[in-house]
C-alpha cells in the first residue's frame, strides 16, 4: 500500500473510489465555503458560518440565517 506524501484536506475522508478529480473539487468547494465572508450587519464585519444556512457576525455577535454554503456567490 502506497505511503501518503501530501496532505489531501478534507477530501481525506473518502477513500481513493471516488476519484482524483472529485476529491480535489470537494477540497476547492469546502474550502471557499469555510472562509469568513462579508457581514450584512456591520460594513467592515465578517460572518462565519456555523452550520448549514446558520452564520454569525463576528463583529457584532448576532447569529442569522441564511444561504446555506455562501452568503454571496462567488463567480
Amino acid at each position: 500500500m502506497a505511503s501518503k506524501k501530501k496532505k489531501i484536506g478534507a477530501s481525506g475522508r473518502f477513500g481513493a473510489g471516488y476519484g482524483r478529480n472529485v476529491r480535489t473539487r470537494l477540497n476547492t468547494i469546502e474550502a471557499s465555503q469555510r472562509q469568513t465572508q462579508p457581514s450584512p450587519f456591520h460594513p467592515n464585519g465578517r460572518a462565519k458560518r456555523i452550520a448549514a444556512g446558520i452564520w454569525k457576525c463576528l463583529k457584532t455577535g448576532k447569529v442569522f440565517a441564511g444561504p446555506a454554503y455562501y452568503l454571496k456567490e462567488n463567480k
